[in-house]
């Protein structure tokens, strides 16, 4: 009989590790997906207008476009007129834009520099002792301090910010696909980070 139990619950975790996994990706590609939708709405109902498209193909056809668009704009911008033209255009109108600022640096952060956010992980003392706490390395500053975003589990998309020195900071060589999953799991798998720690 516990054989009986053993195996119907093997069976059936080892099922949901298959099925859940697959389930959580194909909603978040579906509401990625409707996010990206409902943006380019309005160019899907002009092309609809214009042309005897399904929808999902107008929808792709606007996302091209754009691509398209935003490749163009950069091979211009990069031209001495192009330059002109933007730097013209964003003293004269677009810095007088409610938000326009904030939305730039925010884009810049993530786009303008050579190491994106996110792209290493640490290992960090915050209390001063110890006690360290799993973290992603957001910014590098001139005087050798770290800014590091510190996730909560299970849900990696809140969290701290600390301004650290480098004393503090120790940056592992794990993967950070790998360090999210341990934030997600509770910290079941973080033997990788001590271990990556301690080499």
């Amino acid at each position: 009989m516990s054989r009986m139990k053993s195996l119907i619950k093997t069976s059936f975790l080892g099922g949901l590790t298959v099925i859940l996994p697959v389930a959580i990706l194909i909603f978040v590609f579906k509401w990625i997906f409707g996010v990206v939708a409902r943006v380019i709405q309005p160019l899907t109902d002009l092309i609809l207008i214009k042309s005897n498209l399904r929808e999902i193909m107008a929808d792709l056809l606007a996302v091209a476009i754009i691509i398209t668009v935003c490749f163009i704009v950069g091979v211009i911008v990069k031209t001495q007129i192009g330059r002109f033209i933007h730097t013209s255009l964003e003293n004269s109108i677009l810095k007088f834009a409610p938000g326009y600022s904030l939305i730039k640096e925010t884009v810049m952060q993530f786009l303008g520099r050579k190491k994106p956010p996110f792209s290493s992980v640490a290992l960090v003392q915050v209390f001063g002792n110890e006690t360290m706490l799993t973290a992603f390395v957001t910014d590098e500053h001139s005087d050798g301090s770290y800014t590091v975003f510190v996730p909560t589990g299970p849900n990696p998309t809140s969290g701290n910010i600390y301004h650290l020195e480098s004393r503090f900071v120790h940056q592992v060589d794990v993967p950070v696909e790998d360090a999210m999953r341990s934030i997600i799991s509770c910290g079941a798998g973080s033997a990788m980070l001590i271990d990556a720690y301690r080499k």
